[in-house]
C-alpha cells in the first residue's frame, strides 16, 4: 500500500509453477473500501469480505475476491461467477486466482471449462491473457477444447500479450495437437518467439529439433539463447 493506493497484482511476477503471471497493471484505486477488502483478507474478516464482494466498484469486488481466497472462503462457484462479472478487474482477478489454484494442484474440469470459455470469448485482452495463463497452470489436465481455444488465440489474437500467453499455455499443456501453432508462433514478434522457443521443449517431435536449430539464427538474442540452451538438453 503506497500513498493510499493498493496494488494487488505485480507485473510479470513468478507464479507457483515458476512461470510468469499475466502482465497486468495493478489498480491505483484510491479509497477506503479497497483497503477494507485487502485488510479483511489479512485479518480473517469474513463478513467484510462477503459484503464488499457486492460493492458497486469493480476494484473493490476484485479486492474482495482476493480477500476471500486468502481466507479460504472463496467457493469455486463464486469464482466462476466472477469470470462473467461486468468489471474487467474482477474477471481478470478471478482468472488469476483460478490459475493459482491449478498451480497448487487444485485442478477441476469445471474451472478449466470456464476459463476456456473466457479465453475464447472475452473482449478484454487483459482478461484473455489472464485466462490463458490460468489454463497453462492447469497444464496437462486441459482437454482438446482448451487446446483448440488456445490455438485460436495464439494464432490470431490482435494483442501480442494474449498470443504470448496462449503460446506459453500450449507449451505447459503439452498436447501434441498444439505443436503446429507453437511452430507458427516462431514467426511472430520477439516476445512471442521467445515464448514459443521455450514451449517447444514440451513436444517430442522431429520438427522441434529443426525449429530450434533455425532459432539459433533468430534476430533476437534471447530466442537464440533459449534455443541454444534447449538444444544442449536434447
Amino acid at each position: 500500500m503506497v500513498g493510499g493506493s493498493v496494488y494487488w497484482e505485480v507485473d510479470m511476477v513468478k507464479g507457483a509453477s515458476g512461470d510468469h503471471q499475466p502482465a497486468m497493471v495493478g489498480s491505483a484505486h484510491q479509497g477506503a473500501p479497497v483497503r477494507d477488502a485487502v485488510i479483511a483478507g489479512h485479518t480473517g474478516d469474513l463478513e467484510a469480505g462477503m459484503r464488499l464482494l457486492g460493492d458497486d466498484d469493480p476494484d473493490v469486488r476484485a479486492a474482495a475476491l482476493g480477500a476471500l481466497d486468502r481466507m479460504g472462503a472463496l467457493e469455486s462457484a463464486e469464482l466462476a461467477r466472477a469470470m462473467t462479472d461486468p468489471g474487467t478487474a474482477v474477471r481478470r482477478r478471478a482468472c488469476v486466482l483460478a490459475g493459482r489454484r491449478f498451480g497448487a494442484g487444485d485442478v477441476g474440469a469445471g474451472m478449466v471449462d470456464t476459463l476456456t470459455e473466457v479465453v475464447s470469448s472475452d473482449a478484454e485482452p487483459s482478461v484473455v491473457e489472464s485466462a490463458a495463463w490460468g489454463l497453462g497452470e492447469a497444464g496437462p489436465g486441459c482437454g482438446r477444447a482448451t487446446v483448440t481455444a488456445l490455438e485460436l488465440v495464439a494464432g490470431s489474437h490482435v494483442d501480442p500479450l494474449c498470443r504470448e500467453a496462449a503460446v506459453a499455455a500450449l507449451g505447459a499443456v503439452g498436447d501434441p495437437a498444439g505443436l503446429d501453432t507453437v511452430l507458427a508462433a516462431l514467426e511472430d514478434k520477439p516476445a512471442v518467439r521467445r515464448r514459443a522457443t521455450i514451449a517447444l521443449a514440451a513436444f517430442d517431435d522431429p520438427r522441434v529439433d529443426v525449429a530450434l536449430r533455425r532459432c539459433l539464427e533468430d534476430r533476437d538474442w534471447q530466442v537464440r539463447q533459449a534455443a541454444e540452451d534447449l538444444l544442449g538438453r536434447l
